[in-house]
């Protein structure tokens, strides 16, 4: 009876031992994968970072945009409103009318350019209109000329407006079509080293 006692006792101790061994296992195991879920939810914001940089970004490249635009539209109502302000007030002594220009240059085509354009452009175009009237009055019948002078018209009109509120900006005519030639650049002097090489490169 004593051998069976201890011997029982020895099984039990060997089952218990068993036991513990597999619930520290079991806590080793659970400890690994909280350890493993805290990784995790540590690298989530960090992989969540980039795209709320993109958009970010995003929203700030958009409101540049808006800034942008809101700019230009600005500018574009300034300059509305400037217009407006030139179109809106009496012409002073020494200043064109820009009502006179519109009006001369739409009933008479560019011959209208003369009261404010620059000579330049206006009597060669006048000089061209004519010549293209005449023509075209000999060749063309009125039906197929009133389409051309419908567009023709409205665009010199639009001209004369510009010429004179450029005339009135500078006090002179102003060219519209062309830009002023720059000034050509004054030639080296004589004794000078680009001139000496150019003069050996020659002989």
């Amino acid at each position: 009876m004593e051998r069976l006692a201890a011997l029982e006792a020895e099984v039990k101790a060997d089952a218990d031992a068993q036991a513990m061994r597999k619930q520290v296992a079991t806590d080793k195991v659970r400890a690994q994968r909280a350890a493993q879920e805290a990784e995790r939810a540590a690298l989530r914001p960090r992989a969540a970072e980039p795209s709320l940089a993109r958009r970010l970004a995003a929203a700030r490249d958009e409101a540049d945009g808006d800034g942008d635009d809101l700019g230009s539209a600005i500018a574009l109502a300034k300059r509305a409103a400037k217009v407006k302000t030139e179109l809106s007030r009496p012409p002073k002594k020494g200043e064109k009318s820009w009502v006179k220009s519109g009006v001369a240059s739409l009933a008479l085509g560019p011959i209208g350019w003369l009261y404010a354009g620059s000579w330049r452009e206006a009597a060669p175009a006048s000089a061209i209109w004519v010549l293209l009237a005449v023509i075209a009055s000999k060749i063309l019948p009125a039906v197929l000329l009133m389409p051309v002078l419908m567009v023709a018209l409205p665009l010199s009109a639009i001209a004369g407006v510009i010429y004179a509120l450029q005339y009135n900006r500078a006090g002179s005519r102003q060219r519209l079509f062309d830009s002023e030639k720059p000034a050509r650049k004054a030639l080296p002097p004589a004794g000078s080293p680009s001139r000496t090489g150019t003069s050996r490169r020659d002989v």
